[in-house]
């Protein structure tokens, strides 16, 4: 049976938007199975019958609104693609000192990347290090620019994104074996 990770846009940031007992209850109301989150961020870790990550998102962005009083985007996938991306080694070589790794995974990939990377993120330390197709790949050097990439990328690819720690990637993937 096909197991998802779901990662909800928006969702206990800053203090908005705060779901802590409604986001489990919400998907198992949608018909999935074995539903447990992740670290209350927007991570949801789902087993179904369906085979598309497509159709997992369309259940629920239609069905979410309803359940919590808010939109917000569903980015899915499946924990082979978590697994292919956590082996990219994307940020191999980088210095580790103070650094956090972030994925920006996108609604879209866009056709032609149309950032010349690498490229620091105006009046922060935050760099995009790297792209590949619907995620892209940045570091932040403290100062509290962990949440720069997402809407300096939503603004400049016109796509939703939703940004995570490369550890908590890494934890999913090792918490929920295939």
């Amino acid at each position: 049976m096909p197991r998802f990770v779901v990662f909800l846009r928006a969702i206990n940031v800053g203090g908005h938007n705060v779901v802590k007992g409604k986001l489990q209850e919400a998907f198992v109301s949608m018909g999935f199975r074995e539903v447990s989150t992740y670290k209350q961020s927007g991570n949801v870790i789902l087993e179904t019958d369906i085979a598309s990550p497509e159709e997992v998102k369309k259940i629920v962005e239609e069905t979410l609104p309803g359940v919590l009083g808010f939109e917000a985007g569903a980015f899915v996938r499946t924990l082979p693609q978590l697994k292919k991306i956590l082996q990219l080694e994307a940020f191999k070589g980088q210095d580790t000192e103070g650094t956090s790794f972030l994925i920006t995974f996108l609604r879209h990939a866009p056709t032609e990347f149309p950032l010349k990377l690498p490229l620091v993120i105006p009046n922060s330390t935050a760099e995009i290090s790297s792209a590949l197709g619907t995620e892209v790949f940045s570091v932040t050097r403290g100062h509290g620019d962990g949440g720069r990439p997402n809407p300096f990328l939503e603004s400049k690819l016109k796509t939703q994104a939703t940004t995570r720690n490369l550890n908590v990637i890494r934890e999913i993937v090792e918490r929920y074996p295939e």
